[in-house]
């Protein structure tokens, strides 16, 4: 089968184009490199048999002539691409919100011009500010003001889910929603705000954890590999189509908790150092108390679960991180 990911040379999407490649799918990935990366795409040549099919395109999803080749050659489309990160956001914001929003209204659009089933990747983030845990899919949703810009991203992948589904409604497009909860694991840099890959790597260098805010903020984590395989089968379930689906971690742990087991696990001299958000980011930022998913939904329709412990994930972390820096 070909398969067109968008996104396929960022983290998550080359742990996707990995798994469907060594499947046997022809894989095609569209990616601008922002946030992804050529040795992720290099990665895929290496760990993937000589007989495999990849065909990688450096271009924006804002390409229409490229997007509308791609769309019309593949059999399904996997739709990753997506600013990323708290950091990117905040120092991108136009570009964010262009990429998030016209770039999955050109996918959309041509995967209903040419009748391609479509996954769309949608976040947490679109629950904003909830203190109830678990999140489930028909929960009401809470943002904070427009003047902090940090919402943008969730208001633009929200608007990315009604784009889908007006297009499942009036089109009859084949489409999924899956809305992903803190993704982890090997691939994953720090460099765009992502807690475990930058707690691991300070503490591997003996340094400070730098916990933004007072650290009792809650979260739980998915090692890729268990995300990767719950894309797969929602895309491979039919009853699954013109749904929206969590995929996330069981295990709630506050961010400070989370910094001393990576001490600990580390066998690291750091310590840990709180800072105020405003010194953090500056301005345009408000985060969330606590963000734990129902995957009771994903469970029913393709009897997916996390196969991945929070400790099985940051032992794979701390030795991906460890073997770089020899």
């Amino acid at each position: 089968m070909r398969i067109l990911i968008t996104g396929g040379a960022g983290f998550i999407g080359s742990h996707l184009a990995e798994a469907l490649l060594l499947k046997g799918n022809e894989i095609y990935i569209i990616d601008d490199l922002s946030t992804g990366s050529l040795q992720n795409i290099q990665l895929l040549k290496d760990n993937c048999p000589q007989n495999t099919k990849m065909f990688f395109y450096e271009n924006s999803i804002l390409d229409h002539d490229i997007l509308l080749d791609l769309v019309g050659t593949c059999d399904m489309v996997y739709h990753l691409a997506a600013a990323v990160g708290v950091r990117y956001i905040l120092d991108n914001p136009l570009k964010s919100i262009q990429i998030n929003i016209q770039g999955t209204e050109k996918v959309l659009e041509l995967c209903a011009r040419f009748k391609k089933k479509v996954l769309i990747a949608s976040s947490s983030e679109v629950y904003g500010k909830h203190l109830h845990a678990p999140l489930i899919e028909t929960d009401n949703l809470i943002y904070g003001p427009s003047s902090k810009f940090r919402w943008s991203y969730a208001a633009s992948k929200l608007i990315d889910e009604f784009f889908a589904i007006a297009y499942n409604r009036m089109n009859d497009l084949e489409m999924v929603i899956a809305r992903l909860f803190n993704t982890v694991g090997p691939r994953q840099t720090g460099a765009y705000g992502m807690v475990i890959p930058r707690f691991v790597q300070q503490a591997l260098n003996n340094e400070p954890l730098t916990v933004y805010g007072d650290g009792t903020q809650t979260r739980t984590f998915t090692h890729v590999k268990d995300v990767v395989k719950a894309l797969i089968l929602l895309m491979n379930t039919q009853s699954a189509m013109s749904e929206i689906f969590n995929i996330g971690g069981i295990q709630e742990i506050s961010i400070k908790e989370l910094a001393q087991k990576i001490i600990d696990m580390s066998h690291s001299s750091s310590t840990i150092k709180c800072i105020p958000y405003e010194k953090a980011f500056e301005k345009d930022f408000e985060d969330m108390q606590r963000r734990v998913p129902s995957i009771e939904k994903i469970a029913q329709y393709t009897g997916f679960k996390p196969h991945y412990t929070l400790d099985n994930i940051l032992e794979e972390v701390i030795a991906y991180f460890s073997e770089k820096k020899m």
